[in-house]
């Protein structure tokens, strides 16, 4: 069976993170080896949460995997706690990353043109140099902006796709050979972007009200898992947004629930088919 490290960390409520990677990534057919950066006891969008920063056992804790041999299919990052944290991580992958070994950056930052209450610029910096070492990662539009210096208010005017696509352009590398810069909303529509050398492909929805808690998570592991189990990069984010689209529509709309995050349960049988 494929293995994914996941490297995130794991809320009592609010469906994200590791709460969201271990059924999505298992409902794909694939192990899902969970790294937690910090536990929490829900999500930090609550109105109060209990946080416990997991920085210094996480070494300890990755040291017992390499007496084991372990070896992976796939490494996904997501929110980290400290900029210690980043240092880790770049070990692990130098570690753990195999010939073929995929490693898949979510840079959880900001949104809304706003950094998270726990992101300063100094972990935004670590954050970047960690992006470098990706071959896939998926930024939103504010996350994309500070991954390349760019305006967030300037660009969010019109969130020109053209413009978009050209600003994510840059951060194609040697390692890096995919860009998908999720969540821009375009009309009635919202929009995942999929940027490689020589290539965009747009991947739509019809746009629901809300911003709803673990959505980027839901979408990581599953574009995440869909490549690792064979899916080519299009199939895998189609699949992924038309699986957000449906947890959306079946989730209440009351604003009070929306940090507690999608009804994405009862869809897992499309990840279970899904080839």
């Amino acid at each position: 069976m494929k293995k994914i490290a996941v490297i995130n960390d794991i809320s009592g409520f609010g469906k994200c993170s590791l709460a969201v990677s271990l059924p999505i990534i298992s409902a794909l057919g694939i192990e899902c080896n969970p790294i937690p950066t910090a536990i929490l006891s829900n999500q930090t969008g609550y109105d109060d949460f209990y946080s416990v920063d997991f920085t210094e056992n996480m070494t300890p804790y990755i040291d017992v995997w390499k007496k084991q041999n372990v070896h992976f299919d796939a490494i996904l990052t997501g929110y980290l706690a400290s900029e210690k944290q980043v240092d880790i991580i770049l070990d692990f992958i130098e570690n753990f990353k195999g010939e073929n070994t995929l490693v898949f950056v979510d840079p959880i930052m900001a949104d809304d043109g706003v950094l998270y209450d726990t992101y300063d610029e100094k972990l935004c910096e670590k954050v970047k140099v960690l992006t470098k070492k990706a071959d896939i990662i998926t930024p939103n539009l504010t996350e994309l902006c500070i991954l390349c210096g760019a305006d967030y208010n300037e660009i969010s005017k019109e969130n020109n796709i053209e413009k978009i696509t050209e600003i994510a352009s840059s951060l194609l590398n040697k390692t890096t050979k995919t860009v998908i810069i999720t969540g821009v909303k375009t009309g009635d529509e919202i929009c995942n972007i999929i940027v490689e050398k020589g290539s965009v492909n747009l991947v739509k929805s019809r746009f629901l009200n809300g911003s709803y808690s673990g959505t980027g998570d839901i979408f990581s592991s599953i574009v995440c898992g869909g490549i690792t189990k064979g899916m080519n990069v299009v199939e895998s984010v189609s699949l992924a947004t038309d699986f957000i689209y449906n947890s959306i529509k079946s989730t209440p709309s009351e604003l009070d629930y929306e940090p507690n995050g999608v009804n994405f349960q009862k869809y897992l049988e499309m990840l279970i088919n899904a080839k």
